[in-house]
């Protein structure tokens, strides 16, 4: 039975742990820490996104905006978000 002899041969688990920490204390290139953070999904991956043609256009608009200052406050959003829903 192959599951029985992958268990067999396995490290037991804190045999493992403590060289893979020791091994990490180790390591002085960034790189190589950043590989193994992205391995331990330490760090939140990346999404993409596939937006149309219309959305695209949506979030250039909107970071135009913000560049040319034209923005609300938390505040104000909430209010006219109210105003809006209670219409």
């Amino acid at each position: 039975n192959l599951f029985v002899t992958l268990r067999k041969n396995k490290m037991p688990d804190t045999t493992l742990k403590e060289k893979l920490i020791k091994k990490i204390k180790e390591i002085d290139d960034p790189a190589i820490l950043e590989e193994a953070s992205n391995l331990l999904e330490l760090n939140e991956p990346e999404t993409v996104y596939q937006v149309n043609d219309k959305q695209r256009n949506a979030i250039e608009e909107a970071k135009q905006q913000i560049k040319d200052k034209k923005t609300i406050g938390n505040k104000q959003a909430d209010k006219e978000s109210d105003e809006w829903l209670s219409e």
